[in-house]
């Protein structure tokens, strides 16, 4: 009885294979075949029952047969679409813009330059990593709504260009911060004021402006004793500024401090300054330190002695 059992068991397992290989043999040969017509109706059919790897295998054997067809047209959008379903948004840009462009009266024109543009937007990676194609998508939504203003997905590509500034400004917040973590806090005062300018309305803005304040503050307590006078004047104007304008920060406080302990930066500073006056060996130091922060063809390497 379990021999019997197993047989038959067996024998339903190679009728299973034999069809499976069956139904593989058939779209082998369909592919293989110079039955242009029959392959163009069968990758509609895969696609419509989302068998785009399919779809795309039949497409890409017609694409170049149908070029002036009557065919062609539908044809290229069905193309550009299964790249889309197969999530290949680099192809499907590219086939979606070169649709539009060699069928610009098409109805299906709009269509495609937004999806080209949308194909973008898809590939913009995630703020921490190279926003180039962030700007590109940008650029290509922007494109879509100057051509066409009055369309119904003028808004939505208005939306996502927003979404893809967002994702730029927290690129700009993010590396200024970075600066500052890592005791670069000149470069952070740079960077802090860049992303300012080049993003007005950020959301980090008051973080970012009390944020100067602070690494302008390091800036000057890690200089020298004959640069800190200034620096500090700096991180004084930038509390001045900072107060003006958020008058109710919830970083007020720390700005005070800040505008504080530069006041006394710059006392201590000129207090070891004038000692430097009548103390040679404080003098030299201070000389040598002067010195290195010139630039090497400003440097005096021969110390005159006051």
């Amino acid at each position: 009885m379990f021999k019997k059992q197993r047989a038959l068991t067996g024998s339903l397992l190679l009728v299973l294979v034999i069809a499976l290989a069956g139904c593989k043999s058939k779209f082998e040969r369909l592919k293989a075949s110079n039955d242009n017509a029959k392959k163009y109706h069968e990758g509609i059919k895969y696609y419509n029952k989302k068998d785009y790897t399919r779809a795309l295998d039949l497409f890409e054997d017609l694409v170049q047969r149908y070029r002036g067809t009557t065919e062609a047209e539908d044809l290229y959008y069905y193309y550009a679409y299964t790249n889309y379903k197969l999530k290949d948004y680099t192809s499907a840009r590219y086939h979606f813009k070169t649709f539009a462009d060699s069928y610009p009266n098409s109805s299906r024109t709009e269509e495609c330059r937004f999806m080209s543009a949308y194909c973008y937007y898809l590939d913009s990676p995630n703020f921490s990593l190279d926003q180039e194609n962030t700007q590109k998508a940008i650029d290509a939504m922007q494109l879509f709504i100057n051509l066409y203003p009055k369309s119904d997905r003028a808004p939505e590509a208005g939306k996502l260009i927003q979404n893809l500034r967002d994702k730029l400004e927290e690129k700009s917040y993010a590396n200024a911060k970075l600066y500052l973590t890592i005791g670069d806090y000149q470069s952070a005062v740079i960077a802090f004021g860049n992303s300012l300018r080049d993003y007005p309305d950020i959301k980090y803005a008051e973080e970012m402006e009390f944020l100067t304040i602070k690494a302008q503050y390091l800036y000057a307590k890690n200089s020298y004793e004959i640069k800190q006078q200034e620096r500090y004047e700096s991180a004084i104007a930038f509390h001045d500024q900072f107060v003006e304008k958020y008058p109710n920060s919830k970083y007020l406080k720390d700005a005070e401090l800040l505008k504080k302990n530069s006041q006394q930066g710059i006392l201590e500073s000129k207090r070891i300054l004038a000692e430097a006056a009548t103390n040679e060996r404080l003098y030299k130091k201070i000389q040598e330190e002067k010195n290195r922060s010139l630039p090497q063809a400003q440097r005096d390497t021969s110390l005159v002695k006051k």
